[in-house]
Formats: structure tokens, sequence, C-alpha cells
């Protein structure tokens, strides 16, 4: 019997979408880690101005979209070979290979809050402490780099500024995760 190599593709594409993905709350519990030995989920950026993902793990596959923002942070959930499925701020999932991908953390200023309207800010501080100073006020949606998180608060340096913003403000790191 000979079997239809795009349905092979298919049926192993089928049983690693099918597979459990861990949930971001597993990250502080002890994450799993992927095939690379790196832990999953975990986030990355994107390396190039322009990035294609697509619906499955091979440049075989249609691209489902394209990315313009350098930088931008993504979540990796899963891994197969050298391609990558990440997840973006807004749930938007698909497949990236790996070279297009960066280990610098990055993070966006509360995207959830885009729809707020005008005067909806993150405040950029000057310590790790919401007393501090308040040096820049942040749009959501603005992309940071995120030098090390405490648990609480990521030091962060955007358009030349640099401080620390309070972790439950961005996406981008999880909630208690510490790095440095």
């Amino acid at each position: 019997m000979r079997l239809n190599f795009s349905v092979l593709r298919l049926a192993v594409v089928a049983s690693l979408l099918s597979a459990a993905v861990a949930s971001p709350t597993a990250y502080a519990q002890g994450a799993g880690k992927g095939a690379s030995g790196l832990p999953l989920p975990r986030f990355v950026s994107l390396k190039s101005k322009r990035v294609n993902i697509r619906i499955g793990p091979s440049a075989d596959y249609a691209v489902s979209w394209m990315y313009t923002r350098l930088g931008l942070p993504m979540e990796v959930i899963q891994e197969y070979e050298n391609w990558r499925r990440v997840r973006d701020a807004e749930g938007t999932e698909g497949w990236v290979n790996q070279a297009l991908l960066s280990g610098d953390r990055t993070a966006l200023a509360a995207p959830w809050m885009r729809e707020k309207g005008k005067d909806v800010y993150v405040n950029l501080r000057k310590e790790p402490q919401s007393s501090a100073q308040i040096i820049a006020k942040l749009e959501p949606g603005v992309i940071m780099h995120i030098r090390q998180c405490n648990g609480d608060w990521c030091q962060a340096k955007t358009e030349g500024v640099e401080g620390w913003v309070n972790q439950g403000e961005i996406w981008g790191a999880y909630p208690g995760e510490a790095f440095k």
C-alpha cells in the first residue's frame, strides 16, 4: 500500500496540533521542555521585519499571516523540528521557522487596553515600585525591550527611555516570572 506524502504530512500535523499545549500559568509551575531543550511555553521575539506565519510546520504550507513589526513578542507553544508554533498577543497562532525568532525578550504595553480609548497608558517608572516617579507614559501596544523581571516588575527600554513597568501591564512575561 502506497501512502500519499500529503496525507502523511497532514496526519503528522494533525497529531501535533491535537497534542496538549501548556497554558501560560504552567510556566510558573515548571514548564515542560520542547525538543530543543528549551521551556514550553516561552516568550521570544521576531528577528525580522517581515515574518510569514504558516498553517503547518513547513515552507510547503500556506502563509496565513505576515507580521511586519521587528521585535514583536511571540509565545512559543509547540516545536516540530526547526519550526515553532507561536501565538501573538491577540491569540493568533501559526508556525514559523526558528531562524526568524530571537531569544531577545520584548513585550507589548497592555495590548488589551487598545480598545479603551484615549488617555489610557502604561506607566514606565524610575524604580520598581508603584510610588516611584513616572518617567514615561506608554500607549497600549508599544514594543519594549525587557532586560529583566523580578516577578512583579520588569526593567524595560523603549525609544531611548529605560525604567520599570508593572509585570501585570505587559504581554511578554508570565505572571510571577523572574529572569535576568
